[in-house]
This record gives C-alpha cells, structure tokens and sequence, in this order.
C-alpha cells in the first residue's frame, strides 16, 4: 500500500484544499468515508508516524488497547485514537475521536484546533486541553462519549505519534476497531449523550 498520508496530503494538494480549515475538514472527512479496510499495522509503520514508548500531554497517537474490564464493557475501541488530556492512576486519560460520528468528529475537531499552544502545526504544536476545560464550555460537549481512561498495562503496543500536519488525516481515517457493539451503535449511543 502506497503512504496514505501522503497520498491523501498531495490529493489534498492537487484539489487546492487548504490546510487545517472547514473545507478541508470537510475533503478529509469525505475521502475518508470512500476509503475501506485500512490496515491499522501498516498505517502505525508509515512515515510521517513515529513509535515512541510513552505518550505526552496534549499529543496524538494510535495504539492498540485491551481494556482491563472488557468483560463488563458493554463495548469499547481496541485501536484508540487519542488526544492526550491528562495523567491518571496507571495511566493517563484522553479524548478517543473515535466515539463520535464524522459530521461531530468534524465539528469538535474545529473546536479543539482553536486550543493549542501556537498555529504552527509542528513538532510543537500540542493541544492545550484540560478536562474542566471541556466540561465547562459548550462548544466542547462533544468530548463527553471521547473522553476515556486508559491503563498504561494494557496499552498493546508502543504509542503511533500522529505528527499534527497529520491530525485531520487521522482523525477521518477509518481505523476504529469497535468490540462487543457496531461502530454505528457506537455512535448512535455517543449522538445521545451529546444532545
């Protein structure tokens, strides 16, 4: 499989698409819906993605997650991706965009570019989110089906940093991976808790 950042980047490109605006959003988000069995380990191993041991505050990675009480899960994502919010008891806690449908993915991805640490869209560049933050101000209800904890033990492989040129490719990309209940149950769950 040909890069599919790249590949997608230069489409994006071709079409006159600018960057990290509602009209690309919205390409992004359309190309993605086309796109059908991404394969998540050779996605993880594709440039510009990167393996780091840990994650980071306010960064964006894919991983593998086995939960520690699947069991009693009525259904949960085993192929996260994850903004970094916060540290928490064994871990650390997140927003998995996974949870919510494209058009609210969309929606909060816009909100969420809105809070980071400078617009250069570079190795520096990192959300500044805290959850009172996302519990306070209305246009962030959509983190409420996102926001999850995470035990660093049952992390199943090292953390994909997603490079943040890259955060709007990553976060159409179909590579949610839903146990115990369909993505579209999923979502329609998440649509109930948001309205």
């Amino acid at each position: 499989m040909a890069n599919l950042f790249q590949n997608l980047e230069m489409q994006a490109f071709r079409a006159g698409i600018t960057p990290r605006s509602k009209e690309s959003m919205k390409w992004f988000r359309e190309k993605a819906s086309k796109l059908r069995n991404v394969n998540r380990a050779q996605l993880m191993k594709e440039e510009p993605i990167e393996f780091r041991q840990r994650s980071a505050l306010g960064n964006m990675y894919m991983y593998y997650y086995d939960p520690k009480h699947k069991a009693t899960l009525p259904y949960y994502d085993s192929f996260p991706l994850t903004i970094i919010v916060g540290k928490a008891e064994g871990g650390f806690t997140g927003l998995n965009l996974h949870y919510l449908p494209m058009t609210l993915r969309a929606k909060f991805l816009d909100s969420l570019m809105e809070v980071t640490n400078n617009k250069k869209y570079d190795e520096t560049t990192k959300f500044r989110l805290k959850y009172d933050l996302l519990n306070g101000v209305q246009k962030y209800k959509y983190f409420k089906p996102c926001f999850k904890r995470y035990l660093k033990s049952h992390v199943r492989s090292r953390f994909a940093y997603v490079p943040p040129p890259e955060w709007e490719i990553a976060t159409f990309l179909p590579t949610a991976d839903f146990q115990k209940m369909s993505m579209r149950s999923v979502h329609a769950e998440s649509r109930k808790m948001v309205t």
